[in-house]
């Protein structure tokens, strides 16, 4: 189902956002500017990925992963739930984890794990684009968040290992990266029509 602001359902994260980081928003921000912002992020975390600066790459990984979480906060608690953010979101979302999986996981873990990640993801926007050719829109359910946060959490560990010298950090971020592999499916299944 198609979230709007008349059919707000809060996310158990959104109070707590709501607390500490969106209420210093100004009013001109809207949560479409943090998405146009996490994708024009997402060259530079690239870029740094590429010249394996990784503690910038960690730092800006974050704070791009961290603009999902707001605007998605503030889109619900202002009521400012546009039909662009609703499709914007989840495309900057995907590009960020995608190329990221591409670019850094699949180097650091194995090839096929990207691919299985990169497929799951592919499946998720091809049956999301069905439903819009048919007319019909849907907002990320809740298995779809948990799966976007353990892929950054996962990416993280990954960059953890690699700024710290913890190759007992890989296997964690590899259980990480697996278990949103599984809310991925569970996602993909669950997907309201």
């Amino acid at each position: 189902m198609l979230m709007t602001n008349e059919t707000i359902v809060l996310a158990p994260f959104d109070r707590l956002l709501g607390a500490t980081i969106v209420r210093f928003v100004p009013s001109f921000i809207r949560p479409t500017h943090w998405t146009v912002l996490r994708i024009v992020l997402i060259p530079v975390v690239l870029w740094l990925f590429w010249i394996e600066a990784w503690p910038w790459a960690l730092g800006f990984f974050i704070f791009a992963a961290l603009t999902d979480a707001i605007d998605g906060a503030q889109a619900r608690l202002r009521k400012q739930i546009t039909l662009w953010g609703t499709m914007a979101d989840p495309v900057a979302d995907k590009l960020l984890i995608g190329l990221t999986v591409v670019l850094f996981v699949a180097r650091e873990v194995n090839f096929l794990f990207a691919v299985i990640i990169i497929s799951i993801e592919l499946l998720i926007v091809a049956g999301a684009m069905y439903r819009r050719s048919q007319g019909r829109y849907s907002s990320a359910n809740n298995y779809g968040k948990i799966k976007m946060f353990l892929q950054i959490l996962g990416v993280a560990l990954l960059l953890l290992a690699k700024i710290a010298g913890l190759p007992l950090a890989v296997p964690f971020a590899v259980g990480t990266l697996s278990l949103a592999i599984a809310f991925a499916v569970i996602s993909l299944l669950t997907y309201s029509t």
